[in-house]
């Protein structure tokens, strides 16, 4: 999450309308509509939330300051049988506003592709079913993993090299294994995608990701892999980002922007910022101008925000990635961004 909106009152300030309540919320299997039920017996709740990625705190913002005086003398330090019979601790919280001068880590999330407006996303919900999925994950756990610093990864086809963050195609691994032939069949046929009926892949990344890790924001190297990439997700959703830096691949120094173009006060750099949800079973292409120019990264919460929702991750989420090694030099149209160009 970003700047906070709330923040500890002074002296525990009574005069406060919003209370800080900790050991309640969805990471513990109550949703904010069962806080705001019981917290609403003491006067008009404004709103519930989350008062930080833990998903076991919560803000209750009252309209008026005696109702939230109320809240606090019934249930400060005790178990409320309406909440699981958790116990409740609570302080007065204040709204921190944002300065002027800074900018929201917060972006809205998108739920669909056309929502996300960016050219070349593609995103089909349900592409494989339950069963699919589960026989999937237990195919590549019957595998060997290689482990690096925060998640585990398999590599078919080709490896993918990330001190270079690119594949040695004159080394390659082997057939892509029959358990993906299904999927590759499924691509290759689906008419949500264009102009893949052609297309090869014979490169799959396999990777899984712990609760609350994520992906640096990167763009698959122009030089090692053509324009079409996919990503099936499983077992987890996850929110994926995606900025767009005018100056090209270098990534500026200032890592938090608006949804809107800003302008970066460090460098003067210029970045679009956008986010969409990828449930499990879903999968989504890159390709064209998302592929080329965008950056894609997964924030590392363990808590995700889509819209008014909050969604806590996953014990894992896996991830299988397939893609066409690249035999030529790229000639897209993004040449700023593009390491065969520069």
């Amino acid at each position: 999450m970003g700047m906070p909106r709330f923040v500890r009152a002074k002296n525990n300030d009574e005069s406060s309308s919003n209370i800080y309540v900790a050991n309640c919320g969805p990471a513990v299997g109550i949703s904010h509509d069962d806080i705001a039920s019981v917290f609403s017996d003491f006067g008009e709740v404004n709103g519930v939330y989350a008062a930080d990625d833990s998903g076991t705190r919560v803000i209750v913002s009252y309209s008026h300051h005696s109702s939230a005086q109320s809240a606090f003398l019934a249930l400060n330090g005790h178990t409320c049988p309406q909440l699981g019979g958790r116990s409740l601790h609570i302080r007065y919280s204040v709204q921190n506003p944002i300065p002027k001068d800074k900018v929201s880590d917060l972006v809205p999330v998108s739920i669909t592709a056309s929502d996300l407006a960016i050219s070349g996303i593609y995103l089909v919900h349900d592409f494989i079913s339950a069963e699919e999925e589960e026989e999937l994950l237990q195919a590549v756990d019957c595998r060997p993993w290689n482990c690096l610093s925060k998640r585990r990864v398999q590599h078919y086809g080709y490896e993918f090299c990330y001190d270079t963050r690119n594949v040695n195609t004159r080394h390659c691994l082997g057939e892509l294994p029959s358990f993906v032939s299904p999927i590759l069949e499924r691509i290759s046929s689906c008419p949500t995608f264009k102009n893949v009926e052609n297309t090869v892949l014979d490169q799959v990344t396999v990777n899984e990701y712990p609760s609350g890790v994520g992906l640096s924001p990167h763009i698959d190297t122009h030089s090692a892999f053509e324009d079409l990439i996919f990503s099936l997700s499983l077992s987890g959703p996850c929110i994926m980002e995606f900025r767009r830096y005018e100056s090209g691949d270098q990534l500026p120094r200032i890592a938090s922007s608006s949804v809107a173009k800003t302008e970066g006060p460090e460098d003067d750099s210029n970045f679009i910022r956008r986010a969409i949800h990828l449930p499990p079973r879903s999968l989504l292409l890159m390709s064209g101008e998302a592929r080329y120019a965008w950056h894609h990264y997964i924030p590392h919460h363990k808590i995700d925000k889509v819209n008014d929702k909050v969604i806590r991750r996953a014990s894992r989420r896996v991830s299988f990635t397939f893609r066409k090694v690249r035999t030529d030099a790229c000639k897209c149209a993004f040449p700023q961004y593009c390491d065969s160009q520069r």
